[in-house]
């Protein structure tokens, strides 16, 4: 209290003294507070945190990548590394979507093609407990070398094997490892999209123009995700739990003056584990005990920000 009658007794005195007029000291603290009114979340929201649960196994070629030795002799199929595919939708995927419903959030599966196709009754399952289908190609194939024709087909058959499975429209789209082409982008605005999130370059969602028209961009991450952390780089749970905690830590405090967006990412083989589910859950609940934080699916998080004109815009 001292303080504050200190500055109003020097603010009174310079204002006699021609130096400051205290009119003018209010109006800067006022802008301070417009300011950072601005930059909350249209919702009210001070921070937004979008949950990826990926959906791939069953759609990688023979010998993918795995945890194994990459030391296969031609002509011979991995066996082992299939059955490390086969966890993410026998348990990885079953036991995660228990695990959002006991933390109360939605999140959005990057479905890809032919997984779907394989898994129909899971794939079902994730949209009828309210997460969003977002499309992942139709299989694991490397887009950006495709020509224009083959790449729309590409997208569009992994779009359509998603509707026909779950009858949900697809509004956002992910590119294998994030690598989409030259054409990508006008091929996703023209088959109706509405965002992609192959892009590491902000903290919140912004809009670009594809084909004269908006399109949002909800930015992606590497450094919370599991399959950097946990499959690439062999970390543990624990240091999982304390990276992610120390991006929120941070993301939050900025958000107290900036428009901010935690992404956290996992895969169906990797997410799915007894041990990252348990961390996983200790995780988000840290994450709801702060004011002002809300969980949604990248479907939502465009929408806002399309709707937004203090929304940044990209050339």
């Amino acid at each position: 209290m001292g303080t504050r009658r200190n500055f109003i007794k020097q603010s009174s005195i310079l204002g006699l003294a021609g130096v400051m007029n205290p009119l003018d000291t209010i109006a800067d603290i006022s802008h301070q507070e417009n300011h950072k009114a601005q930059t909350k979340w249209a919702d009210g929201s001070r921070l937004v945190v979008s949950v990826s649960m990926q959906f791939e196994a069953g759609g990688q070629p023979d010998n993918a990548e795995s945890p194994f030795p990459q030391n296969m002799q031609k002509g011979y199929i991995d066996l082992p590394a299939a059955t490390w595919y086969e966890y993410g939708y026998k348990e990885g995927v079953p036991r995660m979507l228990e695990n959002w419903a006991k933390l109360g959030i939605k999140v959005t599966s990057h479905m890809v093609g032919e997984a779907v196709l394989r898994n129909p009754g899971l794939a079902k399952e994730i949209v009828e407990r309210g997460h969003e289908a977002a499309a992942h190609g139709m299989n694991w194939s490397t887009q950006y070398t495709m020509p224009y024709e083959e790449e729309k087909k590409f997208i569009k058959d992994g779009v359509d094997a998603i509707k026909q499975v779950t009858g949900f429209d697809a509004a956002g789209y992910n590119a294998n490892w994030l690598r989409r082409g030259e054409n990508t982008l006008k091929i996703l605005q023209e088959l109706g999209f509405k965002y992609h999130i192959d892009d590491l370059s902000r903290d919140e969602p912004f809009i670009i123009k594809v084909n004269n028209h908006d399109f949002a961009v909800v930015p992606y991450t590497l450094r919370c995700n599991d399959i950097m952390l946990i499959e690439g780089r062999n970390f543990s749970t624990d240091q999982f739990f304390n990276q992610v905690k120390s991006e929120f830590d941070q993301l939050y405090a900025e958000s107290e003056y900036k428009r901010r967006q935690l992404s956290i990412s996992f895969h169906d083989r990797i997410g799915g584990t007894p041990q990252m589910v348990k961390n996983t859950f200790d995780l988000i609940r840290y994450i709801q005990k702060h004011k002002g934080v809300s969980f949604k699916r990248k479907d939502e998080i465009a929408e806002l920000a399309l709707k937004d004109p203090t929304t940044i815009r990209e050339k």
